[in-house]
């Protein structure tokens, strides 16, 4: 049952001959890339604009992607604007994944009246649907990035829990986690050599799928007004501030929601190329 080396080196070796995980990674990491070294690479300033330079088309010469309604460069706020979306998108899960974790292997492993108290604890926040729980918080601790990612980490936590939860417990009731006990190995101990290895893919997968669905809440709560605040670029507010140009320029009102699609279907491919290369019965 406990994942050794072998599996894993089995599981990068099938995604190693996954056409469409390459596809998806090759995209994320040229989007990652060209985020983070954007300084680098662009020489134009997201945050300086032209008011006689207001909504070129695309292909305007000087701007590629054309400009925005106050004459900034598209594709420059596209690129520096993927750097606080993808943050959204990954940052809250990861924190989520780490706490979540935690909570699950204590509630699953523990079981009885902790495992109740952690998990009716978990469903009052679960019950919820992830946009209403993200407006929600996001409305009472106001806009900003560090309340928007506390929001988005907030959304995630229940729903990572309950995956580890049911993870854990039916993992505790086979006998090689029985022989430890008897064994006396300490808790801790059969958790972290017995017990989180074997939860770690299932709980691991479900987290990938989950990075898209954080871009979106987080681009969502922009969008709203209530999560990056202006001059900042980001594709959610980009989406919000080109409202207006949507019937005279689609073609610039378009591009960060196409730049969120591109992202967003690309952490679920690979999400779904990891859940199929970690799927021993495949």
């Amino acid at each position: 049952m406990i994942e050794h080396p072998s599996y894993w080196t089995h599981v990068f070796t099938k995604l190693s001959k996954n056409k469409i995980a390459w596809l998806s990674g090759g995209l994320l990491t040229v989007i990652l890339l060209s985020a983070f070294f954007a300084p680098l690479i662009l020489s134009t300033d997201p945050y300086r604009g032209a008011m006689l330079n207001r909504l070129n088309p695309v292909l305007t010469s000087g701007h590629l992607l054309g400009t925005d309604e106050l004459g900034r460069d598209m594709l420059t706020r596209l690129i520096y604007g993927g750097r606080i979306s993808i943050l959204l998108g990954m940052a809250p899960v990861i924190l989520a994944f780490i706490i979540g974790s935690c909570i699950g292997l204590i509630a699953g492993f523990m079981g009885g009246k902790i495992n109740m108290l952690i998990m009716r604890t978990m469903d009052v926040f679960y019950a919820f649907p992830s946009v209403l729980l993200a407006v929600s918080i996001s409305g009472a601790l106001g806009p900003g990035i560090v309340n928007s990612l506390l929001a988005l980490t907030i959304v995630f936590i229940p729903q990572i829990v309950r995956v580890c939860e049911s993870s854990t417990t039916q993992v505790r009731q086979l006998d090689f986690v029985s022989a430890a006990k008897m064994s006396g190995a300490s808790t801790f101990s059969i958790i972290r050599v017995h017990v989180f290895p074997n939860i770690i893919g299932p709980v691991f997968v479900y987290t990938t799928s989950l990075f898209s669905v954080s871009m979106i809440l987080g681009s969502g709560l922009s969008f709203l007004g209530l999560g990056i605040k202006p001059p900042e670029p980001e594709w959610g507010l980009m989406l919000n501030t080109l409202r207006p140009a949507l019937y005279t320029h689609p073609g610039l009102a378009v591009l960060p929601g196409l730049f969120i699609f591109i992202t967003s279907i690309s952490f679920n491919l690979l999400s779904d190329c990891f859940n199929t290369a970690m799927d021993i019965k495949k």
